[in-house]
C-alpha cells in the first residue's frame, strides 16, 4: 500500500485529468486590493512557461520545526502563503489553498482563502502552542496527509504542491520511498527551501532516481526570502511543472 487509505475511500479513484481548454479570466473584483499585484506576477510567469489556462489543484505546506521561528516572527511564512494563494487564483478552480503546518507531527489542514488569508499563519501557529511546541522536521507526515485529502477529494485536475522548509528531514529514507510512490500519481512537489544555504536533501530529491517521472523540483529563497522578487520565486516554483505534466501524459497519469 502507499499509505493508509480513509474508510470511505477504500479503492483509488480514477487518475484526475488536466482539461486542454484555458482558464476563465481571474476576476478581480473578487481579489483583494492586497493580492492584485501577487495575482497579475503569478500570471506573468505562468503564460512565460506556457501555463495560462492550465488548472491544477494548489497546495502549501510549510515546516514549523524550532529552527523556522524566525521565519514566523518576520512573517516569511505568511508572505509564502499570500504568494501560493495569488497563484492557485490563477490555477484552482475553487479559490482555496489547504495549508499543512508540519514538525514532528502533522497539524489539522486549514484551507487560506480570498476571504481568510491575513494572519492566517499567526493564527495556526499560535493556536498549535507557537514557539514552545515547535519540534523536529519530518516530511513524510505532511506528505501523506497532501496525498490522502487529494485522492479523497477525487479532485478532476492534478495537484501542485508548494513544500517549504528550511533543513534535512529525520526521515530522509521514508522521504525517498514517498517520492518515489508518488510519482505514479498525478501530484508534483515544488519543494521552496529557506535559509542562508540550500538545503542538501532537497536538491537529492530534486534529481532523485528510480521514479516513474520526475515529480519534483527545488527553489532555494534564501535567508531573507521577502527580498525575493514575486516573479522570480513563480518562476522558480513552476519552473519543472510544465515539463512534468508532459511526462505525466506521456505515462499515462494525465491525458
Amino acid at each position: 500500500m502507499l499509505f493508509n487509505r480513509k474508510k470511505s475511500h477504500p479503492t483509488a479513484p480514477p487518475m484526475p485529468t488536466a482539461p486542454a481548454s484555458a482558464a476563465t479570466a481571474v476576476d478581480f473584483g473578487k481579489v483583494p486590493v492586497g493580492l492584485v499585484s501577487l495575482v497579475k506576477s503569478a500570471a506573468v510567469s505562468l503564460e512565460k512557461k506556457g501555463l495560462a489556462g492550465q488548472r491544477a489543484a494548489v497546495y502549501l505546506v510549510v515546516d514549523r520545526s524550532y529552527s523556522m521561528r524566525d521565519y514566523y516572527r518576520n512573517g516569511a511564512v505568511q508572505d509564502l502563503a499570500n504568494q501560493v494563494l495569488a497563484l492557485s487564483v490563477n490555477l484552482d478552480d475553487d479559490g482555496v489553498v489547504p495549508l499543512i503546518m508540519f514538525d514532528s507531527q502533522p497539524y489539522p489542514m486549514v484551507d487560506v482563502s480570498l476571504d481568510r488569508y491575513t494572519d492566517v499563519v499567526a493564527e495556526q501557529h499560535r493556536l498549535h502552542g507557537g514557539e514552545l511546541t515547535m519540534s523536529g522536521t519530518e516530511y513524510t507526515i505532511a506528505m501523506r496527509a497532501v496525498m490522502e485529502h487529494y485522492l479523497a477529494s477525487e479532485c478532476t485536475t492534478p495537484a501542485l504542491v508548494i513544500f517549504q522548509t528550511d533543513g534535512d528531514p529525520q526521515d530522509t529514507n521514508d522521504t525517498r520511498l514517498l517520492l518515489a510512490q508518488a510519482s505514479k500519481l498525478p501530484i508534483f512537489w515544488s519543494f521552496v527551501g529557506f535559509g542562508p544555504y540550500k538545503v542538501s536533501f532537497l536538491q537529492e530529491l530534486d534529481n532523485l532516481p528510480g521514479r516513474l517521472v520526475d515529480n519534483a523540483s527545488y527553489f532555494h529563497a534564501g535567508k531573507r526570502p521577502a527580498a525575493v522578487a514575486d516573479g522570480h520565486l513563480y518562476d522558480g516554483i513552476t519552473k519543472e511543472f510544465g515539463p512534468w505534466l508532459a511526462a505525466a501524459r506521456s505515462k499515462n497519469l494525465l491525458p
